[in-house]
């Protein structure tokens, strides 16, 4: 996956384990935009989803990590928009696996049901798994709705 800038955002349930995220991007080199929440303080996780979302859609950042208490939230909000391909992954072998079969375009964690050492594995799957193309693409082509 060619990495440009990665988008983050998260709620406040996500907010701990994006700071992680980003001190993981940052042992990486890897730049980033975050689009919030930018504190604990109780907060609507589509506000932030929409925004990442509006951001790769705008050539600002590509890919993007979502993370709200669940990831599931997060995920739905993301999922709304045509150019996106939000997946939602607990264990480093469904990021594997999303990004192999589903070119997923943004990695969404649940940020209340994983550890930082899950997370990093998870991040490291996501970042360097290629899409696999092939029979995939055209499943992948099927996404988005035409209307």
């Amino acid at each position: 996956m060619e990495i440009k800038t990665i988008g983050l955002a998260s709620d406040h349930a996500g907010f701990e384990l994006k700071q992680f995220v980003k001190q993981y991007l940052d042992e990486k080199g890897i730049a980033y935009k975050d689009y919030g929440t930018y504190s604990e303080d109780s907060c609507d996780y589509p506000d932030f989803g929409h925004a990442l979302a509006e951001g790769m859609e705008n050539r600002e950042v590509f890919p993007g990590i979502a993370i709200c208490g669940s990831g599931e939230g997060i995920s739905m909000t993301l999922n709304k928009h045509q150019s996106i391909r939000a997946g939602l992954c607990w264990a480093p072998e469904l990021a594997h696996m999303t990004r192999l079969h589903n070119d997923a375009n943004v990695l969404v964690m649940p940020g209340r049901f994983i550890s930082t050492e899950t997370a990093r594995g998870i991040m490291d799957e996501f970042l360097n798994t290629e899409f696999e193309g092939g029979r995939h693409i055209r499943r992948v082509e099927k996404i988005a709705v035409n209307k």
